[in-house]
């Protein structure tokens, strides 16, 4: 029980000190940003079963309407070595992200404490956004609205403890002890180990990263993935994000699922620009699985699915983008389902958003 606690114990003491003295000193600095967005989809299909959207990727989970995306504010505060974070977020977009919390806490995206004792090293407790995968929750830094795959069936937070250090100009490292995916308690539950490596110059950037541990189920999780994007020219990118999961649970056999993406990005002028995505998601094995009315489980997928999505990011003022997309989804086996309810190997989607950040 004592090396549990010994760790955090010693962290938050080293905070003490800090606050105490630089806080009397220095004048901190408080910065706040957010943004608001909202989306309508409709798949083409045009199922007539409620539940049947023809949507397996998080956050656009619906049909023929109008929904409120997320509504976030986020206040940055840093005074000498320390800083902290506290993210907020309201809505469906939201709620799906911290599905594992009820309440208020539901509405934490992030809430961290930093302290760095150096340029090179800096110490972080809370919880925070994965270090995981190419797209993130908030959607004025994705440039495709609905979202891939990966990130729908890979972590989406970690609460624990991180370092993170600076390798020279051009390399850094991340270490860390978190609890299982994406639960801000875990009371009693076995931590996760992360880690991520990279290296970034002037026009290309990789990140290879790691999170693994076992869950409440004394199940094996393991998840590898590599990150990159490259600067072609100031009006050409691209973007890769590839990854391997590993599943075994407790007294059973191992199974994994992945995938493999690539963003083409062209921006001819500043107020308009359009991204190209190709994914493929192999989850042939039926690792990801769903529990039916009468508690019964089954795979979700057991097929390999290829998702292209063609995105217009339209800017017609500063920190104002809308975003009209054009969906295919594609598998190799019947998931989806048709208007008349036979089922069907592919379908396609159009969505409209908008989003506003300051």
């Amino acid at each position: 029980m004592l090396r549990k606690f010994l760790t955090p114990a010693i962290f938050m003491a080293a905070f003490s000190p800090v606050f105490s003295q630089d806080s009397a000193t220095k004048k901190g600095e408080l910065t706040l940003s957010g943004s608001v967005d909202g989306y309508y989809r409709y798949n083409f299909a045009n199922a007539k079963d409620q539940d049947a959207t023809n949507n397996y990727t998080s956050f656009t989970n619906s049909q023929n309407s109008f929904e409120l995306g997320m509504a976030s504010i986020k206040a940055d505060y840093m005074v000498g070595k320390v800083s902290a974070t506290i993210d907020l977020g309201f809505g469906s977009r939201a709620q799906e992200f911290s599905y594992a919390e009820a309440g208020a806490m539901a509405a934490i995206k992030q809430a961290y404490v930093s302290y760095a004792p150096s340029d090179k090293v800096k110490l972080t407790i809370g919880k925070w956004g994965t270090h995981v995968g190419y797209e993130v929750l908030d959607p004025q830094l994705n440039r495709n609205y609905s979202m891939s795959y990966m990130f729908s069936y890979g972590p989406f937070s970690h609460t624990g403890i991180k370092a993170d250090f600076g390798l020279g100009d051009h390399f850094g490292l991340m270490v860390g002890i978190a609890n299982p995916n994406d639960y801000i308690s875990a009371g009693f539950a076995k931590k996760f180990v992360l880690g991520q490596f990279s290296a970034s110059f002037d026009k290309f950037s990789a990140f290879l990263n790691y999170v693994g541990g076992k869950d409440f189920d004394n199940a094996a999780n393991n998840q590898l993935g590599l990150t990159a994007t490259a600067t072609v020219s100031d009006k050409f990118s691209l973007g890769y994000d590839g990854t391997v999961k590993f599943y075994k649970p407790k007294g059973g056999s191992s199974g994994s699922w992945w995938g493999s993406a690539v963003y083409l990005n062209v921006d001819p002028t500043e107020k308009f620009g359009l991204t190209l995505r190709g994914e493929y998601f192999d989850d042939k094995k039926g690792v990801i699985t769903y529990m039916d009315e009468y508690d019964d489980v089954y795979p979700l997928f057991g097929s390999g699915i290829f998702q292209t999505t063609l995105s217009f990011n339209i800017k017609p003022v500063q920190n104002f983008m809308i975003i009209p997309e054009f969906r295919l989804d594609s598998a190799e086996d019947p998931i989806f389902i048709k208007n008349n309810g036979a089922g069907v190997k592919s379908t396609g989607s159009f969505v409209l958003a908008a989003i506003f950040s300051f």
